[in-house]
């Protein structure tokens, strides 16, 4: 591993580095097409240290871990259905229903905050939604079934959508909004900065953002 690497590519390695990354606050998903020695410049990180940092880290999970680089589609997108797909669709309404309540509740004592956290969190929750619907309805069944014909020795399927291309460049652009979303939402809250007299659905409410970035 070197630091011209982008980080979107060392994230993909392993989940230890990307809590790595997340340590450091180094954006691995809208910047991840970015050398890490690009980003460390410009944060002011030690790039030979996160360099040191992620070995010790991937050393440390050991060599059982997934390698998701180089697993089969189908059971790459199961992963994502189970771990990723599942987690929203359980997360997403709880923190509308706490969105809700804080806003009730401090909206008029915190303006500047809670509504623009109210409106950016209502928009990414609608895009993520019909993001997951795009994903498990088109793309999905489609490589799952295209590599099922390869995997038969048949004739590479044609996709409906002129290429498969296309679906994935409209999901990346949707992962690259969502990462906006999310930005914006740490901006709104200065990091997740609680208010003197934030109760604790408001502090519910920062926990469930942090977790869901």
């Amino acid at each position: 591993m070197n630091a011209t690497l982008p980080v979107g590519q060392i994230a993909a390695q392993s989940l230890s580095a990307i809590r790595v990354l997340e340590d450091h606050g180094i954006d691995y998903c809208c910047g991840g097409n970015r050398a890490l020695e690009e980003v460390c410049a410009e944060k002011g990180l030690d790039a030979g240290a996160i360099l040191s940092e992620l070995d010790r880290a991937r050393h440390e999970a050991g060599v059982g871990a997934r390698d998701w680089n180089n697993a089969p589609a189908g059971e790459l997108i199961q992963h994502i259905l189970t771990t990723h797909h599942e987690y929203l669709r359980r997360e997403l309404p709880r923190l509308a229903q706490r969105m809700a309540a804080v806003t009730k509740a401090h909206g008029e004592k915190h303006p500047d905050v809670v509504h623009p956290l109210s409106n950016t969190l209502a928009a990414l929750t609608a895009e993520l939604e019909l993001h997951l619907r795009k994903e498990e309805m088109i793309l999905f069944p489609f490589v799952e079934r295209a590599e099922a014909a390869q995997k038969a020795g048949l004739p590479p399927m044609t996709p409906p959508f002129g290429t498969v291309a296309n679906p994935i460049r409209m999901m990346e652009h949707e992962h690259d909004d969502a990462g906006q979303a999310l930005a914006a939402i740490r901006r709104i809250t200065s990091d997740f900065t609680l208010p003197a007299d934030a109760c604790n659905t408001y502090r519910a409410l920062y926990s469930g953002l942090q977790e869901l970035e």
